[in-house]
This record gives C-alpha cells, structure tokens and sequence, in this order.
C-alpha cells in the first residue's frame, strides 16, 4: 500500500501524532547514539554555540534564502510535480498557529541533531546529507521535490560544516518548515 493511502485512512490527529512520536524517536535515537559516537556528550553539547551573529548570518539568512527558493518553484513549477501527496497540507491545515510552531521546531531539532550533529559529524558531510534526502522518502518519486530536498540538504550540512553549530542549521531548518508550514496553512 502506498504511503499516500496510508495516511489518507488516518484522522488529522492521528497524522499529527505519527509525526510527532517520529521526530521524537528520531531524537531520542540521536541522543542515544550520540553516547556511542562521543567520548563524551559534552563533546556532543559543543557543537551548540549561542553565537548570535553566526545563528543570524548562517541560519536566518540562509533560511530565507530557502524559503524564497522554495516560493520561486511554487511560482514556476506546475503543482502536480511539487504534490507531496497532500501530507504537508493535511498537516499543517489541521494545526494552529502554535502547533505549527513547535511541531517544526522539533523537527528542525530532531533532524538537526541526528543529520549534521552525529551522522555528519562521524560520516562525513556527503554521506549525511544523502541519507537526510533518502530519509525523505515520499519525495522520491517527485523528482523536482526530491532534487529540491537533496540541495537543502547539501546546503545544509555545507553550513555545518563552515560554522560547527548545531545551532545554525537547526535556525535556517526551522524557519524553512515554520514559514512554508505558515504558509500552506494560511493560503486559501
């Protein structure tokens, strides 16, 4: 059975609790292996630097710059290949304001955490950030959504790489989801 029926025989509650126990399971698994990975968890927690002026330039710029992207292809691109079979907005037209805001806060940490904070930093940038592409998995038979995927996720971990803060990149992940969430739930 495709994913996309999957989810259609599931109420909007239910959508939204799969999603959450999945972001936290994708949480608690990168904090576990994290343990393995690290001499220590320090080692781990230092890779978060409260470092305002790197957040603002490698994450909040870099997120708008997604974002805007990511509008570029909604205005160019005709719908049917950016369909993600409706997941996204189901989702985020059943959630609140608030919702919205936490629920891509904790994907942005939860992903962050798991993709740049333990696999890149043990694999290596490339192997990273192609596993948070195939992890995407219901992108894979849209190839523009899934191309659109793979060079976030490269930019991603290329700002990883240049800064080292989890921070940044959980900054620029969140705002991308939290806007474009924003936006689908608000747009008639």
């Amino acid at each position: 059975m495709k994913q996309s029926e999957i989810i259609k025989q599931l109420s909007d509650q239910e959508l939204k609790k799969s999603l959450l126990l999945t972001q936290l399971s994708i949480l608690i698994f990168s904090i576990t292996i994290s343990m393995f990975v690290f001499d220590q968890m320090t080692d781990w927690f230092l890779q978060i630097k409260w470092d305002l002026a790197e957040i603002f330039y490698y994450g909040v710029i870099p997120g708008i710059i997604i974002i805007l992207f990511d509008i570029i292809l909604f205005l160019v691109v005709p719908k049917r290949h950016l369909d993600d079979g409706g997941i996204n907005k189901r989702l985020f037209k059943s959630m609140s304001f608030i919702e919205i805001f936490l629920f891509t806060l904790l994907i942005a940490i939860a992903e962050e955490a798991l993709f740049r904070g333990v696999l890149q930093y043990t694999l290596g940038y490339v192997i990273a950030s192609i596993i948070f592409a195939l992890v995407h998995i219901r992108y894979l038979r849209k190839p523009i959504l899934f191309l659109s995927v793979v060079l976030v996720s490269f930019f991603l971990g290329y700002i990883y790489k240049l800064t080292g803060n989890l921070l940044t990149v959980i900054t620029a992940h969140f705002l991308v989801d939290f806007i474009l969430g924003l936006f689908i739930h608000y747009k008639r």
